[in-house]
């Protein structure tokens, strides 16, 4: 028979599972798959990645998302909010916006860039469809809509790969220009390559026009 002491002893030694309440387990697994999704693709990531990377049993990823498929569309539908401010966002300040998604952007732990996970998941379909539809609800079709003059939806997808390539070019590709070079040195040139895609021709044309009589009369 144990005596107290030791009984005591065992007590204090035993190890007390770690509890989670569901809604902090299903955030820490889908901030772990948005960090493994983002980095090594649906092909290179186990649902035993997650949940160790979530600190959680992997048994959760079943009970909250059904299979790994169903948690990576999650953290894919998830990742269309880096998107939502064109909804609302004034016209004018959205060369801003574009500097903002590419310098100060979520980190891969909250939100996994769309196109690193596309890239880094090949074998996925749902990647690719996921963001071509997220493309095309908010540029193709939302944006679109707001610009004025021809050629408005084309206008819009440009602006979407302007907005895409350059965060893809400084998280994925890495130049050194790009990677090192301050927001504010950027910005002139982001602002003067997308005003064309935010206003139409005649309307930069009566803006050129008018500049150009003011000099002359100065």
């Amino acid at each position: 028979m144990d005596s107290p002491d030791a009984a005591k002893r065992s007590g204090s030694d035993r190890i007390t599972p770690r509890k989670y309440d569901s809604a902090g387990s299903r955030a820490a697994l889908m901030s772990a798959a948005a960090r493994c999704f983002g980095k090594y693709g649906y092909d290179g990531t186990s649902i035993r990645d997650i949940a160790k990377a979530a600190d959680v049993d992997a048994a959760l990823v079943y009970r909250y998302f059904g299979s790994k498929q169903g948690l990576f569309e999650a953290v894919a539908h998830h990742a269309s909010a880096l998107f939502e401010p064109l909804r609302h966002l004034p016209l004018e300040d959205v060369p801003d916006w574009i500097l903002r998604l590419a310098f100060d952007g979520p980190g891969e732990d909250e939100i996994p860039h769309p196109v690193l996970t596309m890239l880094r998941s090949p074998s996925r379909e749902e990647a690719v469809a996921r963001l071509r539809s997220d493309v095309t609800e908010i540029f193709s079709e939302h944006f679109a809509r707001r610009l004025d003059g021809p050629d408005a939806q084309v206008r819009a997808e440009l602006l979407a790969a302007w907005a895409l390539g350059m965060t893809l070019m400084r998280l994925a590709v890495q130049t050194p220009a790009l990677s090192s070079v301050p927001d504010s040195a950027v910005l002139p040139y982001v602002r003067k390559a997308v005003d064309p895609l935010l206003r139409p021709c005649d309307e930069r044309e009566e803006t050129n026009r008018a500049c150009r009589c003011g000099r002359g009369g100065e």
